[in-house]
């Protein structure tokens, strides 16, 4: 009889088990398609629904170092970059070897103008031989240090970046805002100019080509490519009003 019910209660402790375990399973499941719509939300554009799929998921699983890294991603297109930080620390604390973290992380440095802090990062990142896309931290050390104004150091950077990928429009922008910044306006225009050939709706590089055209004094030209960059770009962002500052004063 003793050994019935020894056996009875081992049989419900292994059922409470097995129902603890599926129980978990289904919650990392159901985490696991919450990340998934986050993500997609968030390349969307759609920051706030992916927020609260986000966090919903991290509530089950506030280890996961991906889940930490898109939570990250969306804090810095909300422009909170302490929760930004946070979340890429974390990240990395559960994978040290994240990469795309310690890049991101390097982002939130930038935005916060800790430009040594960035440039380690992106330096860390860089190096790695896994790193499937080197040429976004070799920009991000180019804008390190045009910010830090150590112009030939990023000049090399940014060209490193444009040596894996050519027509990246990021280190182009980074090229060409330091020939104009050190008066280089000639070498701005062929930079631009050829960018242009390959992506004549990018309306950054329309952007810096106006910028030029102004410091030469070609100011029908800047007029021109102030008013392709308003019609490019959506009347609410930055570059479209900025476009539209430099039209009142030309005017």
């Amino acid at each position: 009889m003793k050994k019935l019910i020894f056996v009875f209660f081992v049989f419900l402790f292994l059922v409470s088990c097995s129902s603890k375990y599926m129980d978990m399973e289904n919650k990392k499941e159901n985490a696991v398609a919450l990340q998934r719509i986050g993500e997609a939300h968030y390349n969307s554009g759609k920051y706030t629904a992916a927020l609260k799929s986000l966090l919903e998921a991290h509530q089950i699983l506030p280890d996961d170092p991906y889940l930490n890294n898109s939570l990250g991603l969306v804090y810095l297109a909300k422009e909170r970059y302490d929760l930004a930080e946070n979340s890429f620390k974390k990240a990395l604390d559960f994978k040290s070897d994240y990469i795309h973290a310690k890049n991101h992380l390097g982002a939130v440095y930038l935005k916060n103008k800790q430009w040594d802090l960035a440039i380690q990062c992106f330096k860390e990142a860089s190096e790695n031989l896994l790193y499937a896309t080197p040429e976004i931290s070799f920009s991000n050390l180019g804008w390190a240090y045009f910010h830090k104004k150590m112009y030939n150091t990023a000049k090399s950077y940014f060209i490193k970046s444009l040596e894996i990928r050519p027509n990246f429009l990021v280190a182009v922008h980074g090229l060409a805002s330091i020939y104009i910044e050190t008066g280089y306006h000639i070498q701005a225009i062929d930079v631009l100019q050829h960018a242009l050939e390959k992506n004549p709706g990018a309306g950054i590089i329309h952007s810096d080509l106006a910028k030029v055209h102004e410091a030469l004094k070609n100011f029908d030209k800047a007029r021109k490519s102030w008013n392709i960059v308003i019609k490019l770009e959506p009347a609410t962002s930055p570059l479209a009003r900025e476009a539209q500052k430099r039209l009142f004063n030309l005017n």
